[in-house]
C-alpha cells in the first residue's frame, strides 16, 4: 500500500487520468487508523458543483472540518451511508444539520451491536433505487452480510462501486451475527458479479481495479475457511468456539482472534441452517450462540 496516498484530511483524487466528462471522486481519509480500520475510514466526495458524499465517518471535529474545507463552498446535497457502524455513519447527522443534505442509507437494525442508532435516513430507500445527482447517478445495492443494513453504491457512469465494509482492500470483513449473516454475505458477493464493474472503492484501503478477480477471491476464501472448519470439527468435535477458533484461524494474529471468533460463529450458523452442523447446550436453532455451546457435525461429515 502506498502510504503517501493516505494522508489524513487531504482530498486525494481517487484515480489518476480522469477522462473528459468523468465525475471527479476524491477520498478524504479520516484520522481513525486502528487495527480494525487500517489507515482509517475512507470518505468519498463526488462531483464538481452540487456534491455528494459517501460514508462521512465518525463525528470527529477535525474530520468534519476537512470535509467542509474540501467542499470549497459548494453545496453538499447528498450523503450516502453504507452502514451504521461507528466508523462510517456518525458524521452524517452533523453534516446534515450544517448543509440540509439528503441522508441516504438504512437505519440501524434494532438491538444490533456496534451500531450508530442516531443515524436516521431522510426516507425509506429500496434496493436498486437510483438517486439522480448533479450529472451522475448513484444506484443503491443491498448487500447484507457484514451487517443486515449494508448497502453498496454504484456510480453508474464510471462503473465504480463504493463497497463500504462489504469488500475491503487487503483484508476480509468480520461477519457479526446474529445481525451479520454468512449466507447473506456470500449471496451478496455473487450478486455483485452480475454488475458491469470497473473499480471498487472500499471503506478502508486503496482503490481496486479488478472487481471480478477480487470478488471471486473473497468467495474462494470463505469456501476454504468453511472447509477448514469442517475438517477440524471432524477431528475434535464436540468443541466450543474458543477451542475451534485457534486451529481454524491459525493464520490470524492472536490479538485478532476475538474478531475471528465472530466470523467463525457466522460460518457455523450457516452450516447449522444447512443441516450440516449442530450446537448443544445453548440457544439451539437460533441465530445466536454463546461460549458454552458445543459444536459438532451432523452425520459425521
Amino acid at each position: 500500500m502506498d502510504n503517501s496516498r493516505f494522508v489524513v484530511g487531504r482530498p486525494t483524487l481517487l484515480r489518476d487520468g480522469l477522462q473528459p466528462g468523468e465525475v471527479p471522486v476524491h477520498r478524504i481519509l479520516c484520522p481513525n487508523a486502528s487495527t480494525m480500520t487500517g489507515p482509517g475510514t475512507n470518505t468519498y466526495l463526488i462531483g464538481s458543483e452540487s456534491m455528494a458524499l459517501v460514508d462521512p465517518g465518525p463525528a470527529l471535529p477535525e474530520h468534519i472540518a476537512a470535509i467542509e474545507a474540501a467542499l470549497e463552498g459548494r453545496p453538499l446535497e447528498w450523503i450516502f451511508v453504507t452502514h451504521t457502524h461507528g466508523d462510517h455513519s456518525p458524521g452524517a447527522m452533523a453534516l446534515h444539520r450544517a448543509t440540509g443534505a439528503e441522508l441516504i442509507g438504512l437505519a440501524a437494525p434494532p438491538e444490533a451491536a456496534y451500531q450508530d442508532t442516531g443515524f436516521q435516513p431522510s426516507r425509506i430507500y429500496k434496493d436498486q433505487e437510483r438517486i439522480e445527482c448533479d450529472g451522475f447517478t448513484m444506484r443503491l445495492i443491498s448487500t447484507p452480510g457484514h451487517v443486515s443494513n449494508h448497502l453498496c453504491f454504484l456510480l453508474e457512469e464510471q462503473s465504480l462501486l463504493f463497497t463500504g465494509d462489504h469488500i475491503l482492500q487487503g483484508t476480509t470483513p468480520v461477519i457479526l451475527p446474529p445481525d451479520g449473516d454468512m449466507k447473506d454475505y456470500l449471496d451478496s458477493l455473487q450478486q455483485l458479479r452480475s454488475l458491469p464493474l470497473q473499480y471498487l472503492a472500499p471503506g478502508h484501503g486503496e482503490l481496486m481495479s479488478d472487481p471480478e478477480q477480487m470478488i471471486s477471491a473473497l468467495i474462494r476464501h470463505r469456501q476454504r475457511r468453511e472447509l477448514k472448519i469442517i475438517t477440524h470439527l471432524a477431528d475434535i468435535q464436540p468443541v466450543t468456539l474458543k477451542q475451534l477458533v485457534v486451529p481454524v484461524y491459525d493464520d490470524v494474529p492472536a490479538h485478532l482472534l476475538p474478531w475471528a471468533e465472530k466470523t467463525l460463529l457466522a460460518h457455523l450458523l450457516k452450516l447449522e441452517r444447512e443441516g450440516r452442523a449442530r450446537q448443544q447446550g445453548s440457544q439451539q436453532n437460533s441465530a445466536a450462540s454463546d461460549d458454552s455451546a458445543l459444536w459438532s457435525l451432523i452425520g459425521g461429515q
